[in-house]
């Protein structure tokens, strides 16, 4: 491991304990008939009077820098000259992508009205509100955004795949006939 790997694990760390202290709330509101509507994120245990911890969003956000830790680490990784582990420049800027989508989502999730929750029907979709904003009469639709995140995932690996460089992965002449005699040696061994 790398220095920059190192700060990279650090900052990771550094922010599920910011989300672990900070988790967001639902409240459940009397006049709107119990149903939770998005309450913003509250220190633990100092969180207001009706109010529930959301689960499906902390998850996520655990999640989210989880992957994103993920792809720093891949990112950061030193490169070695003429080795055939090293990514080409498509598949670095899919990385960059797939991690600033990731962090877009967490900031501007799916919104549905709180008129609009019933437990029978799909949830509706309200529109995508910035996390930090006027929410009080909203709540998100995990549903959206588990597979808001599972698609960007999903995009990633494909065009990850799409970008991969095959050159790295090709054997001299001499690199077969040495993998082939020590492929015997082993066989002969056993």
């Amino acid at each position: 491991m790398n220095r920059q790997q190192a700060i990279a694990l650090w900052v990771a760390a550094a922010n599920l304990v910011l989300v672990l202290a900070f988790p967001p709330y639902d409240y459940i509101s009397l006049a709107q008939g119990y149903v939770p509507t998005f309450g913003g994120f509250h220190f633990v245990g100092t969180a207001p009077p009706n109010s529930l911890l959301n689960h499906n969003f902390l998850i996520l956000e655990e999640i989210v820098i989880l992957i994103d830790a993920g792809i720093a680490w891949l990112l950061l990784r030193e490169r070695v000259p003429n080795a055939g582990g090293r990514f080409s420049r498509g598949q670095r800027a899919v990385l960059w992508l797939v991690a600033i989508n990731l962090v877009l989502i967490l900031l501007f999730p799916p919104f549905e009205h709180y008129q609009a929750i019933s437990k029978t029907a799909l949830p509706s979709f309200d529109g995508f509100y910035f996390v930090f904003g006027d929410t009080a009469q909203k709540q998100i639709v995990a549903p959206l955004l588990y597979i808001e995140a599972a698609l960007v995932l999903i995009n990633g690996g494909l065009l990850w795949l799409l970008f991969a460089d095959g050159r790295g992965n090709k054997l001299s002449t001499e690199e077969k006939r040495a993998l082939a005699k020590a492929l015997r040696e082993h066989q002969q061994g056993d």
